[in-house]
Formats: structure tokens, C-alpha cells, sequence
């Protein structure tokens, strides 16, 4: 026989071996999953989006809450407000994985004020181990979860400097940083955003946090990161005072090209903000991406019609405050919403905070550098309280938590009674928070001090602080 008839012969035997033998082989690998493995299954679309709003949300703070603060800033503090924004991710991040987590999302037992620390230093969490999402018997990877939230315990104190920023020295704010998370951020988080088991329900299980037990609605973050955020920076920027110079010389955004490139990754981040928060790919979440659209075009473009009637013409800077009044105020609303009401949500908003940026800031004479107040806590008030009022189903909204059922029916909803209990959780977290962060910046200011000399408040932080300039020319 030939060298190419044995081959040939050879190979048709493999061939018919391969046939035969193909449905075993099938049958081996393709295996029906276990009743205890489908309990644990994710889904891997699920994990690529969670990771990719996790990036987002990172996003949301570096670059662009950096460029948006720095640009509104004289260039001589440039440079600070990025070090000091950059410089607090990276702390944030430490200190979540420390015993953040642990604090935000582990039981407290009776008490439903803040977690344990059975999970400090991530303890027990490794690539094996899940975490419940809002849908039953639909799980994450625990990184996932942890990674996710750890973006948001960066960018919420943040968020703060720019109520007192180019006049806050930078070691004492990192301080306050680590002492703020510690005693109200991940308390905060508990309370709004832990319960005990993987169903989102109505009746809310014992083993959960506070508000939420109260049945306080808040899909990303309203009470969580901007109230608290908000009037943590309005307490920093009495105790620290006004700018020197303050309403006697001009102090204009050196950069207002950045601060728009700074509000427009701010929008783009806040995809994943708010429509990462519903844990998983579906419905719900394409619901909070268009109300988080649309929220924030009303919003910025309600700015730009007030200033022409008011000023006669309509500014950048207020469009850009618009925009991000608008992602604050849709935050907490944003999975119960429908468009149509997320969009009157954000011009209510923006009416709001632009009385509050204008009128009674000027009134009252308070110096909050970059309206952090203004914007943040006010405009995550109207969003908490108009919560209440939009994801009502007869106004095309969810309802409360039962995600099961969506979306919810008409009539099974008490409009009256959840915009008390939205109040009460405003309530709350304006008490905590404000009280708590004006001892905190007390106590530093009266220890080591916060604030910089007169001298080198004239001179600019960008060289007291850090030796260099954010431009050479």
C-alpha cells in the first residue's frame, strides 16, 4: 500500500471514531448545571456592565470632578483642587477595603446604624464568593459589588472641597477625609443601602439598615453621597471662613473650558452612577439611564433660560451648573421615574438651586466657593423629596422596591406617605451629617488647623501646598 492510501486510510478511520464517539464526548462536556450551582450562577453580562460603571464612576472623580473644580478656581489653586481630589480617591480607597465595606454592607445585629467588621480588610472575600443583587437567585461576584461602591466612597468626599476650596490646607483635609468616611459616610450607606437578604421587597427584612427599614426610597445616592456631601461642605466653609478678599475683588473660573470638560465627563460617569445601581443589565437599568439623560438636558438648558431672563444671557458656567443640578436631583430617582417626570424633576431642580447659588447665598454671605451646597445638598433635597412624588405608577413610575413586578401597578402606591418618610430620611442625614462634619472640621481647625495663613492664601495653594504650579509658562 502506498505512503498516501495509508494516510488516507488512517484518516478515515479517525474520522469515523470521531463520529461515533461525538455524542459521549458532547455529553461530557456539556453538562446540566446543579440546583446548588444555579443558585450561585451570574450572569457575565451582568459583570462586564457592573465593571464598566464601576470605571465610570471612577471616572466621575478623576478627571472630572477634578477638571471641573480646577477650572472654577483662580489658576494660582489649580493645582490644588486636583492634588487635593486625587490625593482622596486614593485614601477612600484604602480605607474602603480597610473597613469600609465591612461597615457599609455587613450586619450590625440590633443595631441598624452601621455594619460590623467581620469583613475588614476584606476578609473572606475572594473570587468565589457572591453578592445579591436586587432580582432573585441573581448574584455578582463580591469584588463586583465591592469595587462598585468603593467608586462612590471616592467620589462623595470629594465632592466636599469645593465648598472651602483655596483655603484648606492639605494634610489636615485628608484627615477630616479618613474621619468623615469612618463616622458618617459608611454609616450612611448602611443605613440607606443594606438589608439582609437578596430580595428587594416591600416588607423589609429586621437585619437591615435604618432608613432603609423605613422604606426610604434612593436608587444612587441622594441622601448617601449629595446631601451628605452637600452640607458637609456648607458646616467646612463656615468653620473655615471666607476667602480673603471675599466680595471686594473679582474671583472669576480661571478655566471655564475645563470645568465644561469637567461637567461633561461628569455626565457621562453618571450612566454608570445611576444605572450601575440597579446591580444588573435590564429594564430598570435602561429606565435610569434615559431618565439620567434627559433630567440633566432639562435641568442645564432651565439654567440657560433663567440667566437670559434674568441677566439677559445665558453663561456656560450656568448651563454646567444646570447640568450637574440635574444629575444630583435624578439621583435618587432615577430607577423609579419615567422620563416625562425626571424631566420636570430637573427643571424644579434647577429653579431651586439657582435661588439658592444667587439670591440667598448673597443674602446670608456665606462663602461656598463652588456652590457645593447650593447644588449638591439643595438639589439633592428636591430630588429626594420629588422621589416621592415621581416613581408613583400613576404618574408612570415603579412604585416602591418589588422589582419583581414591573412595572408596578397603578394604585398600589402611597404618594403622601412616602414623600414623610423621603423627608425623614433628608431629615436624618442633614442632622448626622451637618452635625458630625462641624465638630469634625472644629476639632482640626482648633488642633493642627485647617486653614492656611492670610500670605499664603494671596500667594496661591498650587505653591505653599505642593511647590509647583499647575501652568508654566
Amino acid at each position: 500500500m502506498t505512503l498516501h492510501k495509508k494516510l488516507a486510510s488512517g484518516l478515515g478511520a479517525l474520522a469515523v471514531t470521531a463520529l461515533v464517539a461525538a455524542p459521549a464526548w458532547a455529553q461530557d462536556l456539556i453538562k446540566a448545571p446543579t440546583a446548588e450551582q444555579m443558585a450561585t450562577m451570574y450572569n457575565k453580562g451582568d459583570v462586564a456592565w457592573m465593571l464598566v460603571c464601576a470605571a465610570l464612576v471612577l471616572m466621575m472623580a478623576v478627571p472630572a470632578l477634578a477638571l471641573f473644580y480646577g477650572g472654577l478656581v483662580r489658576s494660582k489653586n489649580m493645582l490644588s483642587v486636583l492634588m487635593q481630589v486625587l490625593t482622596i480617591v486614593c485614601v477612600a480607597a484604602l480605607v474602603w477595603v480597610g473597613w469600609g465595606y465591612s461597615m457599609a454592607f455587613t450586619s450590625g445585629g440590633e443595631n441598624q446604624f452601621f455594619g460590623g467588621f467581620s469583613k475588614a480588610f476584606l476578609q473572606g472575600v475572594d473570587g468565589t464568593t457572591m453578592a445579591a443583587t436586587f432580582s432573585n437567585n441573581l448574584y455578582l461576584p463580591e469584588f463586583v459589588f465591592v469595587v462598585f461602591q468603593m467608586t462612590f466612597a471616592c467620589i462623595t468626599p470629594a465632592l466636599i472641597v469645593g465648598a472651602f476650596a483655596e483655603r484648606v490646607k492639605f494634610w489636615p483635609l485628608m484627615l477630616f477625609v479618613v474621619l468623615w468616611l469612618t463616622i458618617v459616610y459608611f454609616p450612611m450607606a448602611h443605613m440607606v443601602w443594606y438589608w439582609a437578604g437578596p430580595d428587594f421587597l416591600p416588607d423589609a427584612p429586621t437585619d437591615a439598615g435604618l432608613i432603609w427599614s423605613w422604606g426610604a426610597l434612593d436608587f444612587a445616592g441622594g441622601t448617601v453621597v449629595h446631601i451628605n456631601a452637600g452640607i458637609a461642605g456648607l458646616a467646612g466653609c463656615l468653620v473655615l471662613g471666607k476667602r480673603v478678599s471675599y466680595k471686594k475683588e473679582p474671583m472669576p473660573p480661571h478655566s471655564l473650558t475645563m470645568t465644561m470638560i469637567g461637567a461633561s465627563l461628569l455626565w457621562v460617569g453618571w450612566f454608570g452612577f445611576n444605572a450601575g445601581s440597579n446591580l444588573e443589565a435590564n429594564g430598570v437599568t435602561a429606565v435610569a439611564f434615559i431618565n439620567t439623560l434627559v433630567a440633566t438636558a432639562a435641568a442645564a438648558l432651565a439654567w440657560a433660560v433663567i440667566e437670559q431672563f434674568v441677566h439677559g444671557k445665558p453663561s456656560l458656567l450656568g448651563a454646567a451648573s444646570g447640568a450637574v443640578t440635574g444629575l444630583v436631583a435624578i439621583t435618587p430617582a432615577a430607577g423609579f421615574a419615567a422620563p416625562i417626570t425626571s424631566i420636570i424633576l430637573g427643571a424644579v431642580a434647577t429653579l431651586v438651586c439657582f435661588l439658592f447659588c444667587t439670591t440667598v447665598k448673597n443674602k446670608l454671605g456665606y462663602d461656598d466657593t463652588l456652590d457645593v451646597f447650593g447644588i449638591h445638598c439643595i438639589g439633592g433635597i428636591v430630588g429626594a423629596i420629588g422621589t416621592g412624588i415621581v416613581a408613583d405608577p400613576a404618574l408612570g413610575g415603579q412604585g416602591f422596591f418589588d422589582y419583581t413586578v414591573f412595572p408596578a401597578a397603578v394604585g398600589s402606591y402611597d404618594m403622601a406617605g412616602q414623600v414623610i418618610t423621603q423627608i425623614k430620611a433628608v431629615a436624618l442625614t442633614l442632622a448626622l451629617s451637618g452635625g458630625v462634619s462641624a465638630v469634625l472640621f472644629f476639632l482640626i481647625d482648633k488642633t493642627i488647623g485647617l486653614r492656611p495663613s492670610a500670605e499664603v492664601e494671596l500667594e496661591g495653594l498650587d505653591i505653599a501646598e505642593h511647590g509647583e504650579r499647575a501652568y508654566n509658562y
